[in-house]
């Protein structure tokens, strides 16, 4: 397989360091790669019971890394049915033996009771990924991959732009080496070739770019930005071998400049840097390694650099990107990342995948990109770039069949950019009355057959992204409490970019004022002529407002309540007083409102003075002109908030 081609066939370790650690003969064949073997010894610890919890989840491994998935799923059950420990990295291989076995339909009904992939984003991002998988509509690129004519019976992995040149990894040999005895296979080489008009890689030769050490060199990257290179490289000093207190030597990330200073870049004993890519939009170096707080095997990490010096401390890209299996080889283009996983989701073995890139470099859901590029062997060291035409050239690296050594580098073509089967929208939440951003918003889309796709809530500065499988059209609703539901929809036409969206809800209480203690629509006051019912045109524009009020906010219940001034007899004030709220009902249902909103409209008349100005009493017309008011009561306001 090819963790152990580009993992741990890169780490020389010295066994007898590890006794304290390694206890019997199936642990040393283990940790020595050697996996039928330790399968032997394991099994016969097995049979006489004493193999400890670690050493069960090595024979399951060792099962796994030979592709017996039915003995690995066995044991792998036998670990979790004993209720010990299993980490995600274990239930990472678990998952996939299983889906080897019993296929991936068993496979998501036994991830229905799991109680150990904790990171949520692992569940959706493998939903997602199912969900595109089995779209029948779904448009698969037309790759058009071809074998590297100069790849050897070696290992020949990791391509990296070079110019008009290409630079890659080889386990082939350049006769100046030293012999790596535990592997028995020469150390790794960086190597050179001219890339011609078909795509094919020329003339291959030990790239003389570097310094020449004796031992691994790897993964080699070019930045164009910087004319630097980054690789990685054995642990060494005056051609020996340095090792931490363990025995381990481990790969460091080095840098050579275009007068050729070379400087360590990641180097520390006891751990391995993979891959090292350089991105020169947000000035990180991402690379793979696998610290303490990888969530699975080895995860993709960034550190912030000026122009290429390290000044920040490494940063895991988290569980969006990090699964509980091996993330490795970043590559970015076009504002999308590109890396390999053996997440249990893929293919088999590990996959491309590409993540659409916000302006933060915050990543999105990881897509797979299909069996177009992706086999059920490994894939990785994805790269990509402009013909110079209208389509795509790139190279992978592959250990599928047909091909000639342990990997092989591919070409492929393509006439379109790889696009993520997904929508993407983003933007805020805010009121579009004040324009304050709203928190804690719920937001949730629908796709077809009014099927739920994603809920979640806006963050507290009001920011979201939604990511979803692609769909012709959805549906995204918007709703908190003491705001008005926001609704809309979205088509394809509309959808073949990510989208910037803000979602504009209402406030109630931009809309609802208390008078006369009670919760009454916001408008601004109108009045009626001399006893009369006619609306007028500036009474309709008020009245209008409260249509567009109950459109907001469906839930409202009314009461139109009608009063006059004192002036005129009782009896006829009460008349026109009901006149005017039954005008007022009519305009409102017409407009729009339904009836049932409308739960009273009652003409008061002049029964609810608010002054001194009753009858009898003296006052000016400005004093009567206070009593003489239309309320549109919101009666069941303190019901819903």
């Amino acid at each position: 397989m090819k963790i152990k081609l580009c993992f741990l066939f890169l780490n020389i370790m010295v066994f007898t360091v590890f006794a304290q650690d390694v206890k019997t003969a199936g642990d040393r064949f283990f940790f020595g790669y050697n996996y039928t073997q330790a399968i032997q010894e394991y099994e016969k610890g097995r049979t006489q019971e004493i193999l400890t919890n670690q050493q069960y989840l090595n024979l399951a491994e060792s099962y796994f890394n030979t592709a017996n998935y039915p003995m690995a799923w066995e044991v792998y059950r036998l670990v979790l049915d004993s209720e010990s420990i299993i980490t995600p990295y274990h239930f990472n291989k678990m998952l996939r033996s299983l889906a080897e076995n019993e296929g991936v339909a068993a496979m998501n009904h036994f991830l229905k009771n799991d109680s150990i992939l904790l990171e949520s984003s692992w569940l959706e991002n493998a939903k997602f990924n199912f969900d595109i998988l089995n779209k029948k509509d779904a448009a698969l690129l037309d790759y058009h991959v071809f074998n590297l004519e100069e790849n050897s019976s070696e290992a020949d992995f990791s391509p990296s732009f070079y110019q008009d040149k290409l630079l890659f990894t080889s386990g082939r040999s350049d006769g100046k080496r030293k012999k790596d005895k535990n592997l028995k296979n020469p150390y790794l080489n960086i190597v050179v070739g001219k890339v011609d008009l078909t795509g094919q890689v020329l003339n291959v030769n030990s790239f003389t770019g570097i310094p020449k050490g004796e031992f691994h060199e790897a993964t080699p990257h070019y930045s164009a930005e910087l004319d630097k290179i980054f690789y990685v490289l054995s642990n060494e000093k005056d051609g020996e071998m340095l090792f931490d207190a363990t025995g381990k030597n481990a790969l460091s990330i080095g840098r050579v400049d275009p007068d050729g200073k070379f400087n360590f870049i990641l180097k520390n004993l006891s751990t391995s840097f993979y891959y090292p890519y350089y991105d020169s939009k947000s000035q990180r170096l991402y690379f793979a390694a696998n610290f303490e707080d990888s969530y699975g095997g080895t995860d993709i990490y960034y550190v912030s650099t000026n122009q290429g010096q390290i000044m920040s401390a490494p940063i895991n890209m988290g569980p969006q990107i990090n699964t509980p299996g091996n993330e490795i080889a970043p590559y970015i283009f076009e504002g999308g990342l590109y890396f390999s996983s053996d997440v249990f989701y893929g293919h088999g073995g590990m996959d491309i995948y590409k993540s659409n890139l916000r302006d933060d470099r915050s990543a999105g859901v990881p897509i797979n990109l299909g069996p177009g590029i992706n086999s059920t062997a490994d894939d990785f060291g994805f790269i990509v770039r402009n013909d110079g035409k209208t389509g795509l050239e790139g190279y992978f690296s592959s250990n599928r069949e047909g091909g000639k050594g342990k990997d092989d580098i591919y070409g492929f073509k393509l006439a379109e950019k790889p696009k993520l089967n997904t929508i993407v929208l983003e933007g805020r939440t805010i009121n579009p009355n004040t324009g304050v951003v709203i928190g804690g918003v719920n937001i949730k889309v629908f796709g077809e057959e009014n099927k739920i796709l994603k809920e979640l809530e806006s963050s507290e500065n009001g920011s979201y992204t939604i990511e979803v499988p692609w769909q012709e059209k959805i549906t995204l609703i918007a709703n908190k409490e003491k705001y008005a539901l926001y609704k809309t929809y979205f088509i394809a036409a509309d959808l073949k970019d990510a989208k910037d969206t803000n979602l504009y809800l209402d406030f109630v209480d931009d809309f609802v004022v208390e008078r006369e203690d009670k919760k009454v629509l916001n408008l601004g006051k109108f009045v009626f002529r001399t006893k009369s019912s006619l609306l007028t045109p500036e009474i309709k524009t008020e009245l209008d407002k409260a249509v567009a009020i109950i459109k907001k906010f469906p839930e409202f219940n009314l009461k139109i309540e009608s009063h006059t001034d004192s002036k005129g007899g009782s009896s006829s004030n009460f008349k026109v007083s009901q006149g005017r709220a039954d005008a007022i009902k009519a305009y409102l249902i017409d407009k729009g409102v339904p009836s049932k909103n409308i739960l009273y409209a009652i003409g008061y008349g002049e029964d609810h003075i608010l002054n001194q100005c009753v009858n009898g009493a003296y006052c000016i017309d400005y004093f009567h002109s206070v009593n003489r008011r239309i309320l549109l009561v919101v009666l069941n306001y303190e019901a819903l908030y």
